[in-house]
């Protein structure tokens, strides 16, 4: 069996942010402690889930900087993609002078490329940055479809060492996995609610949005299927999945930035032209964090 690079559980990491729209690099130090102390198996900042689309350049360096200094013994995988060649590179190249581990690509988004365009793109980012690269393929935002063959031609490149899967067709996913087992290619669901079914059929771990307020269960969930006690997988996430599907019930980061704000990791301001979660919402997100909340109380209390 090939041993993959990626395995387990990747916090789509927040940008928290001061009242004032700057950017809160004490929280985010803190958040990236507390996650890795929870037990992640590393962390990704600067991705959808991280607002990248309303960040600086120079802010996305300062981000990933921050997060590599707060941690001790996780990889930190940064967002790097954009719908400009030039301009992913440029901003790898800056990741990995800044210390990243690792880099998670977005496929070009808007001008939707070709999938002769897709493996000319990824091909030199790949060859002209040398650190492990994750493909991600996200066609509800991006407009258009990495195809299983796309990305079984790109698991073939030393540097290309992975696959975050939020298409939501298992039907693809699983095609991918059976194509590129004999590769030293993680597949990882990039879609909460899939995380199990598809570690199932053969991923390697999530890029998780929930891992940010809930870690604990998500790799408890992860670890679980991952050594085969799927009793145990399939009870965790059962107890996650109404609050999976809180966290996106408006455009992510919107609900997980209220979620973190609930749970007392800083403000819930976003920025424009995203809004802060609507009231409605909010009350069933805090009702959602309360009832696990307190399921751990009561755990504890009859561990004593």
């Amino acid at each position: 069996m090939t041993t993959q690079l990626f395995e387990g559980v990747y916090p789509a990491m927040v940008t928290p942010f001061e009242t004032d729209g700057r950017i809160d690099f004490e929280q985010l130090r803190a958040d990236a402690r507390r996650l890795e102390a929870a037990g992640v198996d590393g962390l990704v900042p600067v991705g959808s889930t991280g607002e990248s689309a309303t960040l600086s350049h120079d802010e996305h360096v300062e981000v990933v900087e921050a997060v590599v200094d707060a941690v001790e013994d996780v990889p930190v995988i940064a967002g790097t993609g954009s719908n400009n060649t030039r301009e992913a590179l440029e901003l790898s190249r800056r990741a990995a002078d800044a210390g990243a581990d690792a880099l998670l690509l977005i496929s070009p988004y808007y001008n939707k490329p070709e999938q002769d365009g897709l493996l000319e793109h990824y091909r030199t980012l790949a060859d002209e940055v040398d650190l492990p690269q994750i493909v991600y393929n996200v066609p509800s935002r991006t407009g258009r479809n990495v195809d299983p063959d796309t990305a079984v031609e790109l698991a073939s490149h030393p540097n290309i060492a992975g696959f975050k899967a939020a298409s939501g067709d298992v039907g693809q996913i699983s095609e991918i996995i059976e194509r590129t087992r004999d590769e030293a290619f993680a597949v990882l669901s990039g879609d909460d609610g899939m995380t199990l079914p598809l570690l199932s059929i053969g991923a390697d771990g999530c890029i998780s949005v929930v891992a940010n307020v809930e870690p604990e269960r998500t790799c408890a969930m992860v670890g679980s299927a991952l050594a085969g006690d799927y009793e145990r997988a399939r009870r965790l996430h059962h107890e996650l999945g109404p609050l999976t599907r809180q966290l996106f019930v408006e455009t992510n980061p919107i609900p997980i930035k209220e979620a973190m704000h609930i749970r007392g990791h800083g403000t819930p301001h976003i920025r424009s032209p995203l809004t802060r979660l609507s009231e409605p919402h909010r009350e069933t997100l805090e009702a959602e964090l309360r009832r696990l909340a307190e399921a751990d109380l009561k755990d504890r209390g009859g561990a004593r």
